[in-house]
């Protein structure tokens, strides 16, 4: 290993120990938690208990974060190595790359270009970058944001805070490819404290009424691991889902329920739970990975002592449920899906 990638494994090692217990969910989901160890079969995510994964260090320095042993094998290391046995990787930059990408930071290769607007030169991808981006953007009124967001039929705009647009956005799909702007919209990831800690960009199309013509029109920067976009400040109650329009799908009928996208079905599973936190609303996408997220959060949720109930789409998802079927129809479909007192709280009755 070279003295480079030595210092790489020491960072993204400490960066998964402090994030153990996502790195366990993800990708030792047949284990289970049992007081600060994560208990597996083995390094291949076999069911079983002879593996054990220190979740958090101890006060005296003691038995440190991310750290495991097999009781049955001997075996030991840190969580590269069970990002490494799990996924059957063998170049250790393969799994520097899986290791970034779960924690959403720069893959390893040449840099990017950076854009003279906004993100300046070796930040691609750090939340240094995402606060200069946030802050070169405008609030969405009048702009193509806002035509995108009434064309996916979101109305209640006026106190997006979390949302804004930028007119110029660079993009580049890869380290080979020229670099492109676009108008985007720029979304706020910010942790339980308010503090910006990345973004997530959405590229439209020059009318503002469909994603840009490019092949990933949709990207996050920055810290994103346990935080979210958020919208509407934290209560005993939240609902939290994986993207913006399905999130703000339920702004239309529910504008006074609290509001988190976690951009991903693994961050929505990984989600910090506010310390108020006393119901869980978990927005669930008809798909594997949705049901997957929805599993484990009712599992963690549980272990909190949290009420966590699955909020299930007729359609694809909210917002094809708001789009094809009407507000009339979302209310309708949530109302038996809520706890009785929520019904009064927030479901407010359709008046457009």
């Amino acid at each position: 290993m070279t003295n480079m990638q030595s210092w790489d494994a020491g960072d993204l090692a400490r960066r998964l120990a402090e994030n153990a217990e996502a790195v366990c969910r993800h990708y030792l989901s047949a284990g289970r938690r049992h007081g600060n160890y994560w208990l597996v079969g083995d390094v291949h995510n076999t069911p079983g208990r002879s593996l054990y994964v220190r979740l958090h260090g101890g006060p005296d320095g003691r038995g440190r974060a991310g750290k495991w042993t097999d009781g049955a094998t001997g075996q030991h290391g840190d969580l590269l190595d069970i990002i490494r046995e799990s996924l059957g990787l063998l170049d250790f930059r393969d799994v520097a790359d899986e290791a970034r990408r779960f924690l959403c930071l720069p893959q390893s290769g040449p840099r990017l270009a950076p854009d003279r607007r906004d993100i300046a030169p070796l930040s691609s991808g750090t939340a240094d970058a995402a606060r200069r981006l946030w802050a070169m953007s405008r609030p969405i009124a009048g702009t193509l944001a806002e035509t995108w967001l009434r064309h996916r039929d979101l109305t209640r705009l006026t106190s997006l805070s979390s949302l804004r647009f930028h007119p110029d956005c660079y993009y580049r799909a890869d380290a080979d490819s020229p670099t492109e702007t676009w108008p985007a919209l720029i979304a706020a990831v910010t942790d339980l404290n308010g503090t910006l800690t990345g973004v997530h960009r959405t590229w439209l199309a020059r009318d503002g009424k469909g994603k840009a013509p490019i092949v990933m029109p949709r990207r996050a920067m920055g810290d994103l691991l346990g935080n979210a976009v958020r919208f509407g400040p934290v209560s005993d109650v939240l609902a939290a889902g994986e993207g913006i329009e399905t999130v703000l799908s339920l702004h239309e009928v529910m504008p006074d329920l609290p509001l988190a996208a976690c951009l991903s079905s693994a961050h929505l599973a990984a989600m910090v739970f506010p310390p108020a936190l006393r119901r869980l609303y978990v927005l669930r996408d008809d798909d594997p990975a949705g049901d997957h997220a929805v599993m484990t959060l009712q599992d963690r949720t549980q272990e909190a002592g949290i009420e966590c109930l699955a909020l299930s789409p007729r359609l694809a998802d909210f917002n094809d449920d708001l789009r094809y079927l009407g507000r009339g129809a979302m209310r309708a479909i949530l109302h038996p899906q809520l706890a009785p007192q929520d019904v009064a709280r927030f479901l407010h009755p359709v008046t457009h």
